[in-house]
């Protein structure tokens, strides 16, 4: 079964693509007939004011119609092989995690338990530190007590009239 990319039944994508293609016939025709009219006017010496300033401005005209149309379909282009690529990542990424999934996940690692306990023989102290659970070792910040010093700017000494310092 042959899987077509959304952008090919994209409606502003086709629009995009054939305002683009009619800028650049117009503005290619509008070119050419408007500076071949100016050229053949001024070649026979019959130009007129009108003929090669108004000439020049539909010549310009069409340049950008022209320029439009052009950037207008690489923008099409561009926007093809985005989505290209998008949707070829989007159907890879959906097999891998089709993958992944089809292997079921175990809640909790599952531990033997060890030989030597089945045979009444004592594990020794590495099978032990196997067998018991993980000890975490994650830490918790503990705020710092206040060891700050009083502001010497907003605090001052005066003196009382018996001669000891007083903080105010």
């Amino acid at each position: 079964m042959i899987v077509h990319p959304r952008i090919v039944r994209s409606i502003p994508f086709w629009i995009l693509v054939a305002g683009s293609v009619a800028a650049i016939g117009g503005g290619t025709y509008v070119l050419v007939e408007k500076l071949s009219n100016m050229e053949a006017t001024i070649l026979d010496n019959t130009a007129t004011g009108v003929d090669v300033y108004v000439g020049q401005i539909w010549g310009v005209f069409g340049g950008i119609l022209l320029g439009a149309g052009v950037v207008g379909l690489a923008l099409a282009l561009a926007t093809a092989a985005l989505s290209s690529v998008l949707s070829a990542a989007l159907r890879g990424g959906a097999a891998q995690q089709e993958h992944h999934t089809a292997v079921p996940a175990a809640a909790e690692p599952v531990v033997a338990a060890p030989v030597a306990a089945e045979t009444g023989v004592s594990a020794t102290a590495s099978e032990r530190a196997a067998a018991e659970p993980a000890v975490s070792t994650e830490t918790t910040a503990v705020p710092a007590a206040d060891t700050s010093a009083p502001d010497p700017a907003t605090t001052s000494t005066l003196e009382s009239p018996n001669g000891d310092a007083q903080q105010r």
